[in-house]
This record gives C-alpha cells, structure tokens and sequence, in this order.
C-alpha cells in the first residue's frame, strides 16, 4: 500500500546545512525572527499535519472524487472538516503578509511545506495554491480598501481564491478572450463571460469564493495588451464584510478528469458579475503573472511531491515483496525468496526516483531562496540579481519538476509490477494525479519556449552568463573539498557543455526563426539536469562532513545521479545542435 512520512531529515540539510538558509532570514528585517530553531518545528508540525490530517483522506478522496447538484459542488468526504481544521491551525496565513493576518514565513521554507501537502494529498493542496497565489496577486497589485476588505478573510480561510484565465475558445493564447468588463458609474464593473479549467471554482469548503478574473475593457487595445485583471466574489460583502447579496456567477459543470479528482475543476460563468479592477487597466496580464509565476513554482513542486510519496511507497515495498534470488546468492535465508531490493533494475529504479527527487527538492529551495531576496531584500542589486535569477529558473522548475515527476511516479508503479497497475496499492492515482502537473498554468512545451525564448535569446544569455559565473565560482571556491574531488571533472564538463549549447542555440536561433521552436524542450532538460548536477555537488560537499548513515547515504546516490542521470544531457546537446531541419521539413499533409 502507499506510504508516506514527510522527508524531514533531508528537509533540514538541504535548509539548514546546504543553504544554510537562517543567514538569508536573518539578512533581512522582514524575515529575521525565523530562525532556525523555529523552521525546524514549523517543519516538525507540518509533517505531522499531513502525515495524520491530509494522507488519511487521499484515496478515498479520489475514489469518490467531486460531486456537482445543480451549480453547487460538494468535495469528497472528509475535505470540508479537514480544511477547517488546517485553517483553524493557521497554515492558510503561512506565507502572507504580517499586516493583514498573514504569518509572513519565507518562501524558502513554504516550498518545502508545498511539497508536503503535496505528496500526502495533491487534490486537497490545490485549494489553499490557488489562494495563496490570489493573495500574493491583491498584495502586490490591489488597491488599499481592497486588499483590508479581502486579504484578511483570504489568509483565515475563511474564504479562498481562483484564477480565471483560460476560456473555452483560447487556451494559452489570451490575446483572444471575450470576456468583457463594463463600468459602472460606482466605480465596479460588469463582468461577463465563460472561463474553464477554474481550480477550486466553486466547493462547500469556505464562505465565500474570490476570482481574480482576465476580462477586456470595451475600449481595450487588441490582443494581451488590452487585458485587465478584476476581482470578482462569488458573495459581494455587506456593510460588516460577511458574505451577503450573490453575484453573477455560478459554476457550469465541473470536469470529470483523470486525476486530482478531490480537486473541482470547474466552468464558471460570469453574467453582469459585479467586480473591481486590480492595478491599472490593459495591465491586467503583467498583474495576474505574478500569481501565475508562484502557481508554476508551486504546481511544479507538485510533481516533485508526487514523485516523493512514489518512491516511499516503492522503497518500501521492494523491501516487504520476495520473488526471486540475487545474482550474487541468496540474501534471504529463512525464505523461499529475496526481497526485489536486491535485484540491480529495481536498484536502478529507485535510486533513479531518489536522486532526481533530492535534486528537484535542492532546487526549490534555492528558488525560494531567491524569491525571498527579490521580495524581501533591501539591497537593490541583490534584489535585482534575484529577480532575474528566478525568472530564469521558475520555468525550469516547473518543466523539469513535473516531467521528472511524472517520469517517477511511472517508474514507482513498474516496482509494483502489476500490483502497481491496480487501484488498491495507490501508485496508479499517483500516476494520475502527476500527469494534470505537465499541463496546466503553461504547458511544459511553453514553459521551454518562454525559458528558451524570452529568456534566453531575447536578451543574447545574459541570464545564463550570470548564472553559470555563479556556478564556476563555487566550483573554484570548493575545490580542495571532500565530496568533490570525484564527481568536479563530470561537473565542470556539464557546465562547459550547457555554456556551448546556449552559444550554439543563440547562434541558430539568429540564422532560422523556428530554431527556439524545435529545441526548446531539449533544452529546459539540458539545463535542468545540468541544475541538479551542480545542486548534487553542493550536497555531496556537505554531505561528506558528515560520519553518519545519512551523509554516506547522500554521497552514494549523488555519485549515481552523475555516473547514470547528467549523460542524458550529452544526448540532449546533440538533439539540440542537429537544429530544426528534420522537424519542419515533412509536409503537413504526410502527417
């Protein structure tokens, strides 16, 4: 059966000893009561939350899944009691702002909670997503009277947040919507139109329902330039902010998916629903992205979550299941059979799922590191240098979390063999669940266009000439380090060949518009796995200070990750330098 215990141990290196992530907190006024103490058992508290609160409801959640009456959506047993239980605790407020209830905890250690909630419940860790998104996007862009009117509701749980994009004629190109906004004379707005796909659209879990809604003005420019962003409660408040007169919007159906299915997925219709305007207007897109950047960052922690609770399950039935006798002798000796942990390819499987899950889980926590400098510091150049350096990684993360992701929840069920193919052992849901990751807020192919495209070409690598100064410095300044000394040579030779490609990409890419096209995808994985590999350095370093089971544990599957996962990045430079020839030659016709 599926199991799961939050990775705390592994948790608490990559935080503290790795990054050693109190120095940053303690750097910045507004993150400097977090101590390391203080992570360690908000940490503590979050595992035991998910382990005894949110697991327990996971599959008979998607058993049961979502069920809609008539516009109203009720969400699988146990859901509703559970969320109030988590927003009574507080985690709704973990990472808001401290000046309208919020707990104000750095991202830095919210991606290692996501994560959690992730792997112990993905359908139930979409609702608070999508609120917290929501009210990242009030904080950073809404108006004062907003922002006291609904941020305090938002981070009690009291009520929640979606966001309302996609409609059913445009997906990723928004430029195209017809939703439209109407003014009124009070200053509101009439909002009307369809939007599908909406997380969290409507469900019996909260009071009250807020959309952050795309929608175009009547005199808007064409195309994204001419969006507007609006906030649009299912109940507009009355004098004493409760819930009181129902708005114009309802929800049509919701989607019947294969996966998270404790997650509704809604069509929210919009008739003359009465709405406000967050920031300016036509800049309603330049607003909604900073919602949509921290939901690519948090929906590509939800592979790395699913792929975690993948690898426990099959840890620990590779230990339990016995079929077959090593090929060095018998292992077992009161038994008729080993246990399938001795075989080489379920070694080969596993330590493939452990090693791209440690990577991915370095990885988050250095971009929330990053996302706490450009947020939180107060040194304008640092500020800076992180700003750039998370919109580099963010579209990394979110490819490459759920691809992999998705790549270990498969290989987790083929180590149940055809236990992992029925419902009752669990890895199949974890199949399931993970495959929605690689599409939605961008599919994983825009993701690689927008890291290759806009933030690469567009600005001739300035992005990647920084990052890998940053990653030569630390080779140079580790050295003489224990942990190094046997993997350096395949490092050093990943970065040079990440460098060489993103020359070679630049140079084709100026000579042929459909080279970004055809290599984007190669190349998010290139770097990617080049991304790990310096990460997989750090963690060696660090782990070989250590003389215990855990750090001899850490240097063995890091020098797996370099011997039998970073080759994969030779193949993929290859792909990538062959150009877009082959691709766009076939005729469409003789498809």
């Amino acid at each position: 059966m599926a199991t799961y215990k939050a990775p705390l141990e592994d948790m608490r290196f990559i935080l503290n000893d790795v990054f050693q992530a109190d120095r940053l907190w303690a750097s910045m006024p507004a993150t400097a009561e977090v101590t390391r103490d203080l992570s360690d058992a908000i940490l503590d508290e979050a595992g035991k939350m998910v382990e005894n609160l949110l697991f327990p409801l996971n599959r008979d959640g998607d058993e049961e899944g979502c069920h809609f009456d008539n516009g109203q959506v009720t969400t699988p047993k146990g859901f509703k009691e559970a969320f109030k239980t988590y927003a009574e605790n507080g985690w709704t407020a973990f990472s808001g702002n401290p000046e309208f209830g919020g707990q104000g905890m750095p991202k830095s250690l919210a991606v290692l909670f996501e994560e959690m909630m992730h792997s112990a419940n993905s359908s139930f860790a979409l609702y608070p997503a999508l609120t917290n998104g929501a009210t990242l996007c009030l904080d950073a862009h809404a108006s004062d009277e907003l922002k006291q009117a609904y941020l305090p509701k938002l981070y009690s749980g009291e009520w929640s947040g979606t966001m309302c994009l996609t409609e059913p004629h445009s997906g990723t190109d928004l430029g195209i919507m017809r939703t439209k906004a109407v003014p009124n004379d009070d200053g509101s707005f009439n909002i009307s139109g369809t939007k599908i796909f909406i997380t969290g659209g409507e469900h019996d879990m909260v009071d009250n329902i807020i959309h952050l809604v795309l929608a175009k003005l009547p005199d808007a420019p064409a195309g994204s330039k001419g969006i507007s962003l609006f906030l649009v409660p299912k109940f507009l408040p009355d004098a004493d902010g409760n819930p009181g007169e129902r708005n114009g919007v309802a929800a049509g159906s919701i989607e019947h998916k294969m996966g998270i299915k404790g997650s509704a997925t809604c069509v929210m219709n919009f008739d003359d629903a009465k709405g406000w305007i967050i920031g300016e207007p036509n800049q309603g897109l330049a607003a909604m992205f900073t919602m949509m950047n921290y939901e690519r960052l948090s929906i590509g922690i939800q592979g790395l979550g699913l792929g975690e609770v993948s690898y426990q399950s099959a840890a620990d039935y590779a230990r339990e299941r016995l079929q077959g006798r090593a090929a060095t002798g018998v292992q077992n000796e009161g038994g008729n059979a080993d246990p399938i942990i001795v075989h080489g390819d379920v070694r080969r499987m596993l330590l493939t799922m452990r090693a791209l899950n440690e990577g991915g889980r370095a990885l988050s926590t250095y971009v929330g590191m990053e996302l706490d400098k450009a947020k939180f510091s107060e040194n304008d150049a640092e500020q800076k240098a992180a700003q750039d350096r998370v919109a580099l990684l963010t579209p990394i993360a979110k490819a490459f979390f759920t691809d992999r992701g998705f790549d270990t929840t498969v290989i987790g069920q083929q180590v149940f063999g055809g236990h992992g193919y029925v419902r009752e052992w669990g890895m199949e849901q974890f199949v399931r669940d993970c495959r929605i990751s690689q599409i939605y807020e961008g599919t994983n192919g825009i993701q690689a266009l927008d890291l290759a495209g806009r933030k690469v070409t567009r600005n001739g690598g300035k992005y990647v000439d920084a990052f890998l100064a940053d990653v030569r410095g630390w080779i140079d300044d580790n050295a003489n380090e224990q942990g190094l000394d046997s993997i350096r040579e395949r490092l050093v030779a990943a970065v040079d060949l990440l460098e060489s490609t993103t020359a070679e990409l630049l140079r084709q890419a100026g000579d042929d518009p459909d080279m970004v096209n055809a290599s984007a995808v190669e190349y998010l994985d290139l770097f990617g796995y080049v991304t790990y590999a310096w990460l997989w350095a750090r963690m060696m370093v660090t782990a070989a200070q250590r003389d215990d089971d855990f750090g001899r544990a850490k240097l063995t599957v890091g020098r797996f990750y370099f011997e039998r996962l970073l080759p994969r990045a030779g193949a993929l430079a290859e792909q990538i330098k062959a150009g877009p020839a082959t691709l766009m030659s076939l005729d469409q016709d003789l498809f």
